[in-house]
């Protein structure tokens, strides 16, 4: 009679586990709950994005946005091109 229970149970345990662990985790979770008692409500903690766009904005918000650089002021801080080191620059 064994070995044909042993049998059975190694066909079948796929069918016999699952319904056990699923049991035994809604037990755990419930008597977890049970145990702590109700979550206290929690502030959200703001993303790195929404950080970022909040200390972006505070750092213009003493700035007049209507005083930007030109772009030739920008271009003469950026690197030439590496192909064109070797030509000889026109004055």
């Amino acid at each position: 009679m064994w070995p044909l229970l042993w049998t059975a149970l190694r066909t079948y345990a796929p069918y016999v586990t699952f319904p056990v662990a699923f049991v035994v985790g809604a037990v755990g979770y419930n008597l977890e709950w049970f145990i702590r008692g109700t979550p206290k409500p929690q502030e959200e903690e703001k993303s790195i994005f929404e950080q970022r766009e909040e200390r972006k904005l505070q750092e213009q918000a003493g700035t007049d946005g209507t005083q930007v650089l030109s772009l030739k002021e920008k271009l003469e801080f950026t690197p030439k091109a590496a192909l064109n080191r070797n030509r000889p620059e026109k004055s």
